[in-house]
Order: C-alpha cells, then structure tokens, then sequence
C-alpha cells in the first residue's frame, strides 16, 4: 500500500546524502517534498501540516549528532514523527476479568467486515482463547452463510437466528451471551449489518445492538482502498456508537496510505488490526513503529520473524537440523520448507519486510506460480527419487514432467538448483562458508 510513498521518502532522503550540514534552506526544501509527498498519498490536510511541521522544528533546532549524518538525523525525525501519527505504541483489545469478552464490528457494505470477522476469531484463536463468532447481520442475505463457512473452516462455533425465525439483529445479540456461557467462550466476535453509505437506520440498529451487547471493544472496519473517504466514515461511526479502535482491511491493494495515516489523528482512536490479504492467516495487529519502518523502507524485521514462528512446525524443524548436521538434505526436506515460507504470506510482501535490499529488488515482481510448478515436480517422484536425486535418469524425467504438466526442461533446471543447494548445506553442515554460485554459471 505504501509503495509509492517509500518510493518518494527514498528519494527525498537520498538527495541528503551527500550534504556535509543541513541548513535552513535543506529543511524547508526537504519538508516541503515531504507535504507533497503526504499530500499525494491522500493523507489528511490537517495531518499533514501537523506532522511536517514537527518535523521541520525538530530538524531545525539543536538536535544534531556526531554519530549521524544529515539524511540520517532527517530519516530519525520524520520515522519518530509517522509513529506518533500511526498511533504511537501498539494497541490491544480490552479484555473483561470477567469473560466472555464481547467485540462488535461495525462497518459499510463491502469493507469486509464480515471477512475481518472471521480473521479476528483465527487471530484470538491462535492466542488459547474461545470464540464464537455471531451471525448479527441480517441485512445482506449471504453474510450469515458466509459466516458459517469461515467458522467451519476455522473451527469456530457460529451462533446465529434458527431457521425460520424472525428475529432481529438486537435478539441475537441478546441471545449471543447466554450462547457463550453455555459453550464456555472466553470472547464472542459479533458482526454487525452494514450498508452501502451511512444513514440513520444503520446507526439506530447499531445503537441498539450495542446497548443489548455491552461490547468491551467496538471496532469499526474501514476498507483502505477508499482513502480520505474511510477517515470520513470513522468520523461517522465514532460519533454516533463511540468507537474503541479500527480495523483497517486490505492494505495490500494499491491504495495510496492516507486513511492509515490519518485516521489516528482524525477520529483519535487506534488502529488495532490490519488485514494483508484475502487469506485468514492474513490478518495481524498494527504496530506503529513497524509500519513507519516499512513506509521509511527500512523493512520489518520483527513482523517477519513473527510470521516465521507462527508458519514453521518446531518439531520438523529440528529433525531438518539434525540432518543437517549430518550433511543429509532431501527434497523431500526442501518441499517441506518452500511450504513452509509459503505459510507465511505472498512472497513479495515478504520481501518487502527485509531491510537492506535494493528498490529494485523489493519491487520485482515474485512469481508465485513458480512455487507451485516446483512442488508438482517433487510431487510427480517417488519417494526413493526424491532421497536419491541421482537415480533419475532420461526416462525418469519424461515421467515426472509428463506427471507434473511441466517439460523435462523444467525438471532438469530444479534438480540443477538442488544440487547447487544440496552442496551449499553441506559446506554449512561441516562447518564451513559455503560458496555462493554465480549467476549463469
């Protein structure tokens, strides 16, 4: 999402590099690159202004150091800056001492809300807590099956109107609770009905779930895709059911950031959670700081290793080291670890989260469709061929494309590949650095 703006900061950074100082006439020209800037990635006028203009105070007062040069005390104040207005520390759900902790979701029509709802039942899920998740809907036909089909996938319990009775949203909602204490659910997710633009029955019914629900957190989804017009509909919703925090939906579009960086500031209530994804695992809490390092291009560490936890099975892993260390690794091993890091989201927002690369490089377009022709190769061998790469002759490999959909060529090129890698972990296993091969050698 924030791709075009990292893209002007870079250059706007890059430009101060070379300067030996910073003078008055260096802040004004780089602060006012940075409202242009801003201003382009739709962020609110009024954050703007604020942000740009504690930057400039900042880079013109005294706050120079020997250990850093110009662009550097420059990129240390705007960075310090953006996680103020992204909200400053990491926001959390409040948790009742006495479960079961209520969430109502709030939103328009086609924020995907109902979708969040189910990524946030994945999420406290994956945390040891009990959800169910509430079918409060009633207004779009299919949101109510939809939400069945998330919870069956998910294995969370879904309550919802019995069939053939004409109950309204606000008696689901107070049969929502009694369903938790009988099942013994720690927190009850409920999504709510949306429609096309804020009117007043919208807000009414809201009103009146809310007063049935007694919702410990009221969290609006906010589609980032609509930009300024998502601060706009934050506003709306806060005044009239008082919002306790955000959700900001697909931010892995194209959108240009500035509901992100404005909706903190606007409606002064947090964004808790970002959606990544069409996937439920594509679902994660907003940290401020991690954010500014990725719009600063600085990558993301901590969300990698994060994610890198959570998709990689810590038992395979060790039985992976320890043959290692023996100097054995099979393909068998190496479809186990693609499968892995696949785990763990579209590769190119990985490789956007690795700092230190080249723009052209984090950019590049990743080519996800490759991962799955390799997995259908090893999937096309036998287990023998597999540990025994070696025995797969001319014969073999015709079988295995004509098995895979792929050409022998295909073949020929991943077990050249594995080979390399197969030797490159074998240095490491004995010890020793292993030498990188070079590009068309």
């Amino acid at each position: 999402m924030f791709d075009a703006l990292s893209e002007r900061f870079e250059g706007i950074f890059s430009r101060l590099r070379s300067r030996g100082r910073l003078s008055e006439r260096d802040v004004a020209e780089v602060t006012r690159e940075i409202r242009l800037a801003l201003l382009e990635a739709d962020v609110n006028v009024r954050v703007v202004k604020d942000l740009v203009g504690r930057v400039k105070d900042r880079a013109s007062g005294a706050e120079g150091s020997a250990s850093l040069s110009p662009a550097q005390q420059v990129v240390k104040i705007v960075n310090e800056e953006l996680v103020a207005t992204l909200g400053g520390v990491t926001g959390k759900l409040t948790m009742s001492s006495q479960p079961p902790t209520v969430v109502m979701l709030a939103g328009l029509q086609g924020s995907g809300k109902t979708t969040a709802a189910g990524k946030l039942a994945r999420h406290l899920k994956s945390q040891g807590l009990g959800v169910l998740l509430v079918a409060a809907d009633l207004q779009r036909p299919a949101a109510v099956e939809q939400l069945r089909v998330l919870g069956r996938r998910l294995d969370v319990p879904v309550f919802s109107a019995p069939e053939g009775a004409r109950w309204r949203a606000v008696d689901v909602a107070a049969a929502a609770r009694e369903e938790a204490a009988r099942l013994g659910r720690n927190v009850v997710v409920v999504d709510t009905a949306g429609r096309l633009q804020v009117d007043a029955d919208l807000m009414d019914e809201l009103r009146q779930v809310r007063e049935v629900l007694a919702p410990h957190n009221t969290l609006l989804v906010v589609d980032a895709m609509t930009g300024q017009e998502a601060v706009n509909v934050a506003v709306a919703f806060d005044e009239a059911v008082s919002l306790d925090g955000v959700i900001l939906t697909k931010i892995d579009g194209d959108a240009r950031g500035g509901a992100a960086l404005s909706v903190k500031e606007v409606v002064g209530r947090p964004i808790l959670f970002v959606g990544t994804g069409e996937k439920p695992e594509d679902f994660e809490p907003f940290h401020p700081d991690r954010m500014a390092g990725r719009i600063l291009g600085m990558g993301d560490v901590l969300t990698l290793i994060e994610k890198a936890e959570s998709a990689f099975d810590e038992e395979q892993v060790r039985e992976t080291e320890q043959r290692l260390r023996k100097g054995q690794f099979t393909l068998d091993d190496f479809l186990d670890q693609m499968r892995q890091v696949r785990k763990m989201g579209p590769l190119q927002n990985l490789v956007k989260m690795m700092p230190g690369l080249p723009k052209e490089l984090k950019s590049a377009q990743v080519d996800e469709s490759e991962l799955a022709r390799v997995e259908a190769i090893i999937c096309s061998m036998t287990p023998r061929e597999r540990r025994e790469p070696s025995l797969i002759n001319g014969s073999r490999r015709l079988r295995i494309a004509r098995g895979s959909g792929t050409t022998t060529a295909d073949v020929n090129a991943l077990l050249k590949q594995f080979k390399m890698v197969q030797q490159m972990m074998r240095s490491v296993a004995k010890g020793k650095k292993p030498r990188l091969p070079v590009p068309g050698m």
